[in-house]
């Protein structure tokens, strides 16, 4: 009967803290690539151009665009999250998302875009201290979404 216990406590622990583990697998760089970055049949200015222009019908603020290096950074703008639970704390939370592009010429008429999407969230308390947690955007629809976009605004600027 002992001997039964133990071995009952000891799957228990091993289950508990086996659940803990995530077990989402982490993508490669090459994976992460992949999804960020997408190459359009247009000149690079166009596709700079076009780039900024998307980032700006989605509600993002430009914070940066040099067009001789094709890098650009955005932000949206900042989103109160404070739960119920953080508010009755007095620790106010704030979420925003971040954004670059790096728009690079691969040959003459070949560009390649690569998007970057960033949640940042962040809390403060009524004591001074603060709190930042950043992840990285993953999901792909939300890239492919955004190159749609770009593509629809590289063919109208290129139309004209």
């Amino acid at each position: 009967m002992r001997h039964t216990f133990s071995i009952a406590i000891l799957v228990g622990a091993t289950f508990l803290f086996t659940g803990c583990v995530s077990t989402k697998p982490q993508k490669t760089s090459l994976e992460i690539q992949a999804i960020q970055s997408k190459s359009f049949e247009a000149k690079r200015n166009v596709a700079f151009a076009s780039t900024l222009s998307v980032f700006q019908d989605l509600g993002y603020i430009i914070e940066s665009a040099d067009k001789d290096t094709g890098f650009i950074t955005a932000k949206s703008a900042t989103k109160n999250s404070t739960g119920f639970w953080a508010a009755m704390g007095g620790v106010p939370q704030n979420t925003k998302t971040n954004a670059t592009a790096f728009v690079e010429e691969l040959r003459p008429g070949l560009t390649k875009v690569r998007l970057n999407f960033v949640v940042s969230n962040s809390s403060s308390s009524a004591y001074g201290q603060n709190s930042a947690h950043d992840n990285v955007i993953e999901d792909p629809k939300v890239y492919e979404t955004a190159f749609n976009k770009i593509g629809d605004a590289i063919f109208i600027r290129s139309g004209s």
